[in-house]
């Protein structure tokens, strides 16, 4: 991120051309009220086709980044916004580009040993799985899935909120899996599934601003139990005896500084019955919608939205 601070006409870039668009553009909107209510001047501008012509129209000196996935999240935009000397929030290129792609993060996790759930990569090319799903497909073997057994986790390797994952069972169903997986990018991650909490910690400045355990009725925190109001019941503080709370929060604290992220983060765990925190992902773009889960964690330390999106721009 590059550091600019005081109130200044402000862009909110949001949209985009990812999966995660309308979640995204929910986000923004978000993110415009509340800099209005602060007083800020505010450009809404969505990042799809030459919106770098339009934040030159606009004049734009500094921008609040509320994409989520594809370009806005894996390094892209915030290049282009380097080059373009504008500030903005969140991290910077390396960070948002390792975060966004699952592989490369895991493997610097596991350097950092910082503990993630057993893995195996498939490409699009070894699995003999075309994008159209024509012809046979040996994916659902146990053997193209390294050591692990089912059930599984299978999901694509870049992108967010869920997209495109799905728990699989057994081998009749992982080639259905896999499949729609690859709509998404040319590798998967397979990761042996994990029963436990699902635990989302908030980084901001960092420092661990809190977290939240959320209880979906569907089977995991889907896309749609992430965005559906309903669907999920949240717990604050998470529902962890002190000293695995304590494990849980530093894995998520090095993880974020393993990446070299900036600005918030929010890290999602898996805690397992012997209570053992796993980490999962970093989102360097975390939802800013009225079921994200940032605020939330934000309003339960104390912070009300306007003050946080105020921290995470540098103003405060």
């Amino acid at each position: 991120m590059i550091q600019d601070s005081g109130k200044k006409r402000t862009g909110v870039l949001m949209g985009g051309t990812s999966a995660e668009r309308e979640v995204s553009l929910r986000s923004g909107k978000a993110v415009c009220r509340a800099l209005k209510s602060l007083g800020y001047t505010v450009v809404a501008i969505d990042a799809k086709g030459d919106f770098a012509a339009t934040l030159k129209k606009q004049k734009i000196k500094r921008v609040f980044i509320a994409l989520h996935g594809g370009h806005g999240e894996n390094g892209a935009v915030q290049g282009m916004l380097e080059i373009m000397g504008i500030s903005y929030t969140g991290s910077g290129v390396l960070a948002s580009a390792l975060a966004m792609d699952k592989v490369a993060s895991k493997k610097i996790f596991l350097y950092h040993k910082i503990p993630v759930p057993p893995f195996h990569i498939v490409t699009r090319e070894e699995s003999n799985v075309r994008g159209e799903g024509k012809g046979p497909s040996h994916l659902a073997s146990r053997y193209s899935l390294g050591r692990l057994q089912f059930p599984v986790v299978v999901k694509p390797a870049t992108e967010g909120s869920s997209v495109g994952v799905e728990i699989v069972k057994d081998e009749k169903k992982c080639h259905a899996a896999l499949r729609a997986a690859f709509r998404y990018g040319e590798t998967v991650l397979v990761e042996k599934y994990i029963k436990g909490k699902e635990v989302q910690i908030a980084i901001l400045d960092d420092r661990v601003l809190g977290g939240v355990e959320v209880r979906p009725s569907r089977e995991f925190y889907s896309y749609e139990a992430k965005y559906t109001s309903g669907l999920t019941e949240y717990i604050f503080p998470p529902d962890l005896d002190p000293a695995t709370a304590r494990k849980a929060e530093a894995a998520a604290l090095a993880a974020h500084r393993a990446l070299g992220c900036s600005g918030a983060t929010r890290v999602d765990l898996i805690i397992d019955r012997q209570r053992k925190p796993y980490v999962l992902e970093v989102n360097t773009i975390p939802g800013m919608t009225e079921t994200s889960l940032l605020p939330k964690i934000a309003k339960n330390a104390g912070m009300e939205f306007p003050e946080l999106i105020q921290r995470i721009l540098g103003d405060r």
